[in-house]
């Protein structure tokens, strides 16, 4: 069960805030739920399943339904969606992907001063820049409409992971890939393994001698990979240990993303 507390731990450690306004956390813990519940539900089912306490959740919901954020229906008692938030996402309506997702990598790149590129896994097996954003710092430059077959580099042993190929088709796929300094499969193959496992790849002057990357893979409804979010920097720049700490923060804001752009309807990790 998720807890008042763990909400607002979650949400620090994706923002970097020291603390983040618990009221509003609540909210919206609130109103997520209410997206994926079955049908509409009392505040204490709210209440239960949140982790607020009863008294808040109560006060919490009377507030967004005098904000049509939420509708009460006095017969059975029960919350559900409000018209109101139509009104808010408006404005996202026409946007692309890319754009959503912009303010993401600005912070991202500012935070860890370091390149992030946002690539969309297209239906010819390759992925294409959509979107960058470049630290103040000297960087590695990559232009948007940049395409790479989608195997290649760190992007490519996430996606590797969630593809669960065969070893055969595995082994014949990246014959057609082209590195300065290959891999070995063995190498590779396992750091697929461990993408899967911890949410992020790295790749240290295989693709490109010099050049450090480090990935996290946005997924759909069915775990499938749509986005790779990537920081691209020059490896004198970025230790090991510093790409480890990027890649912890990358995979924290693909699963953001994930469930932003492809809620889930069942059980989430």
């Amino acid at each position: 069960m998720t807890t008042e507390k763990t909400v607002e731990e979650a949400s620090n450690k994706r923002t970097g805030n020291a603390k983040d306004v618990g009221a509003v956390v609540n909210a919206i813990q609130i109103l997520r739920h209410l997206a994926n519940a079955e049908g509409p539900e009392g505040a204490t089912a709210i209440a239960r399943a949140t982790g607020i306490s009863p008294s808040t959740t109560f006060n919490i919901l009377r507030t967004l339904s005098n904000e049509a954020l939420t509708s009460f229906d006095n017969e059975t008692k029960t919350y559900r969606l409000g018209l109101g938030l139509s009104e808010l996402a408006v404005s996202f309506i026409g946007r692309s992907y890319a754009d959503l997702i912009q303010p993401e990598l600005e912070r991202l790149s500012t935070s860890h001063s370091i390149l992030i590129t946002l690539w969309q896994v297209t239906d010819d097996a390759h992925i294409r820049v959509i979107a960058v954003s470049a630290p103040a710092v000297a960087h590695v430059n990559v232009a948007v409409g940049s395409r790479l077959p989608e195997l290649v580099g760190a992007a490519g042993r996430c996606i590797a992971s969630l593809r669960n190929l065969p070893e055969d088709e595995l082994r014949r796929r990246l014959t057609r890939v082209r590195w300065e300094t290959p891999p070995s499969f063995e190498e590779y193959q396992r750091d697929a393994r461990d993408a899967l496992e911890q949410g992020w790849a790295i790749d240290q002057d295989h693709l490109y001698r010099g050049v450090s990357m480090v990935a996290s893979a946005i997924t759909d409804h069915d775990r499938q990979p749509r986005f790779v979010i990537s920081g691209i920097g020059i490896s004198a720049q970025h230790d090991r240990e510093k790409l480890e700490q990027i890649g912890a923060s990358l995979h924290e804001t693909a699963r953001f993303i994930s469930r932003s752009l492809f809620p889930q309807t069942g059980p989430t990790e």
